[in-house]
């Protein structure tokens, strides 16, 4: 990567020994824990993306310079679209295919995936975490607007504490009517004690959604135990995932979890409850796992406008959705 941040002026450098610390260099951003020692590096103008959280040396991200990898955000639309199109508040409005940012016959991932149009908007440290924030104003990208027209600013924000990352978001809508929310991340996360087919998986959720050939859902659901007969400790050699799961199973404070495993280093990923759903991507033949926090299922605006998808979220005019999530390292040494 070959980037300018332009970070200097809002960069709060912790005292000298610090437990957390931030640094920025021309290229990154990166957070520190000397106590765990845990470091993270964003690239802001690659996407916001998170492409390195290192463990005791050992990095729990897969990062491919020039493929989809690190921790990126999906937006405005996370996954899969049954057409060139989308609906919102009874409305269908159909892509600008010439444009060129939104393409094929199922549209994935939206078009903000690695856009240098984010900018640090701060990066601190104290003595109980160390953090940056990043803000996207997609409402001043006319091509943007073209194709999703509802003005909105993105915040998000990742956050060291305790060997521990938060990613968090904020989206703010900025226009006259209500924003359906349909965003995620696509994280890949790796293990370096054993290999790929030695890892075992939990997937906190009761439901498992079918889908179609084109990876869209039908709409019909099954029990989590039709597709994995121990859905806590399946062993992954035994699958090549490619699926869309609802119905999170929740503790207390309404957070869902998925892990993996290996020899004795484990990853959890833990999602809010404005996280509806989850997809897990693990094809056979590779060495990372994604466990992707999905506001909600694969085509939610498009199904939620059928009757078959209940819970899509939208924002009013003026008001911000917010949701975290969490990856939590073990047994790493």
């Amino acid at each position: 990567m070959a980037l300018a941040l332009g970070v200097s002026l809002i960069l709060a450098l912790a005292p000298p020994g610090a437990r957390y610390n931030v640094t920025s260099a021309a290229d990154r951003v990166e957070l520190s824990d000397r106590a765990t020692e845990t470091v993270v590096s964003i690239a802001p103008t690659v996407g916001n993306i998170a492409f390195s959280m290192k463990v005791k040396g050992h990095d729990v991200l897969w990062w491919m310079p020039g493929q989809m990898s690190g921790i990126p955000f999906l937006g405005p639309w996370a996954n899969r679209l049954d057409e060139q199109a989308f609906w919102a508040n009874g409305k269908r409005y159909p892509f600008d295919m010439t444009l060129g940012n939104v393409r094929g016959a199922i549209p994935i991932h939206g078009f903000v995936t690695t856009t240098d149009k984010w900018r640090v908007v701060s990066a601190r440290a104290n003595g109980s975490a160390a953090w940056v924030t990043s803000r996207l104003e997609f409402f001043r990208e006319p091509s943007w607007m073209k194709q999703w027209p509802f003005a909105h600013a993105i915040e998000v924000t990742y956050r060291l504490r305790n060997g521990v990352l938060e990613v968090a978001t904020s989206i703010t809508n900025m226009s006259a009517e209500p924003m359906p929310i349909a965003v995620g991340f696509h994280p890949y996360f790796q293990l370096t004690d054993s290999p790929r087919d030695d890892w075992t998986i939990s997937v906190g959720a009761k439901t498992h959604w079918k889908l179609a050939a084109n990876k869209v859902p039908t709409g019909e659901t099954e029990p989590i135990e039709q597709l994995f007969s121990a859905p806590h400790a399946a062993a992954l050699r035994d699958y090549d995932l490619d699926d869309v799961f609802g119905d999170l199973e929740r503790d207390g404070k309404g957070r869902a979890s998925l892990s993996v495993k290996g020899k004795s280093q484990r990853l959890d990923v833990t999602v809010g409850p404005n996280y509806r759903s989850a997809v897990v991507w693990a094809p056979k033949g590779r060495p990372f796992i994604c466990f992707e926090p999905m506001v909600g299922i694969t085509d939610a605006v498009n199904l939620a406008q059928r009757g078959i998808y209940k819970e899509l979220q939208s924002v009013a005019p003026g008001q911000t959705w917010r949701e975290s999530f969490w990856i939590t390292p073990t047994g790493f040494q």
